[in-house]
């Protein structure tokens, strides 16, 4: 039972392939916008000629191979999702998202074939190193579906922000390449047109129909073992919103309970380690400022050396004095401190801190507990 808390939370290696991955995104839509742009002739001025151009796009998608490597490899040795280094290079054959990770795998394929080709440029001939390059641009929307479907933090509002100045950045790109283009070309004009309208108007509804509607991770061909029955039997605490908590016993009523307010905890801390997963119980009992129960149930991959890397948890409080069950999840985490927020029946939130000690040994739990109104202190 040591370190339940102190290790919980995402790997290191979590945090970097988030990263790299968001970084590598951003690196590749440059190196896009630059490609489109540096065929037109035109110079942007006597400081940049057009071979200045020409090598800072080589320079950048060198850059890009880096950092995918680097976020292939933190994502292998992150522990969470069963990813190999063969799932890296080839596309769809994936145990974990084998779809949305599969466009990843290929588009890294496609770089790698563009570097290859461009070393052996003058053996391989223009023409056909120049047919080569356009899977480039093929190479960049494969991409961004890669990070719409598999990506963390495809939820997030920076991210969502980021993935659309990224297209926004292409876009605007490719209509000034269509404005400078040969005017008698009318039908390849019309044609890219169509095409930029048709493109981000499918990754909005694709984004808003997949990865942004509950139960993608399901969906998008997540193994049944990180779906677990943790996050079934977490999500099975919520379904009462006005009794106790399974297992638990409704304390008596009593005069009304305000907030904010401190009490004591005691209780025990369990862990049941499943296929793929585990879940930590934390089966707490107030005393002093309040009287009541709280239970605290995390779900994750069990970690080296003890502890487990959260990917959920619910959190669940009735006191005396409380009109219902005050429920919600942590949202931060250090050590053996953690916040939780958490909403009555009427939706008012609220936020508990919590300041454990457990004892190894015996599966033992003290500490305290601090209830205020969300956002204060």
């Amino acid at each position: 039972m040591s370190a339940v808390l102190g290790a919980a939370g995402p790997s290191a290696y979590w945090y970097l392939a988030r990263g790299t991955g968001a970084v590598s995104l951003l690196l590749l839509t440059a190196s896009v916008v630059l490609g489109i742009l540096g065929n037109l002739r035109f110079s942007a001025g006597p400081r940049w000629p057009r071979f200045t151009v020409d090598a800072l796009h080589r320079d950048v998608s060198l850059l890009v191979i880096v950092l995918l490597v680097a976020h292939i490899l933190t994502s292998v040795l992150d522990s969470f999702a069963p990813i190999r280094l063969i799932d890296a290079v080839i596309p769809f054959a994936s145990a974990y998202r084998p779809i949305w990770l599969g466009f990843g795998a290929l588009a890294f394929d496609i770089l790698i074939a563009l570097v290859i080709t461009s070393l052996v440029r003058r053996r391989l001939g223009y023409g056909a190193w120049r047919a080569i390059h356009w899977l480039a641009y093929a190479c960049w929307p494969v991409a961004v579906l890669h990070g719409l479907g598999t990506g963390t933090d495809t939820k997030v509002w920076w991210m969502l922000a980021l993935t659309a100045a990224c297209v926004a950045a292409v876009l605007m790109a490719v209509w000034v390449r269509i404005g400078n283009a040969d005017p008698e070309r009318r039908v390849l004009r019309g044609a890219a047109v169509a095409l930029t309208i048709a493109t981000p108007l499918a990754l909005a509804i694709f984004t808003l129909q997949g990865p942004l509607q509950r139960g993608w991770a399901r969906r998008a061909g997540t193994p049944a073992s990180l779906l677990p029955k943790s996050a079934v039997r977490v999500a099975a605490v919520s379904a009462a919103s006005s009794s106790a908590p399974p297992g638990v016993a409704a304390p008596a009523p009593t005069a009304t309970l305000r907030v904010p307010f401190s009490a004591r905890l005691s209780g025990t801390a369990t862990q049941t380690n499943e296929p793929g997963g585990a879940i930590v119980d934390l089966a707490l009992r107030l005393s002093g400022g309040a009287h009541g129960r709280l239970r605290v149930r995390m779900a994750g991959a069990p970690l080296d050396g003890g502890g487990l890397s959260m990917t959920g948890s619910q959190v669940d409080l009735l006191a005396n004095g409380l009109p219902s069950v005050l429920q919600g999840q942590i949202v931060a985490l250090q050590g053996q401190q953690f916040v939780a927020r958490v909403a009555n029946a009427s939706g008012s939130q609220y936020d508990l801190r919590a300041n454990l000690s457990i004892d190894s040994n015996a599966g033992t739990v003290t500490g305290t507990l601090s209830a205020s109104p969300a956002g204060g202190r």
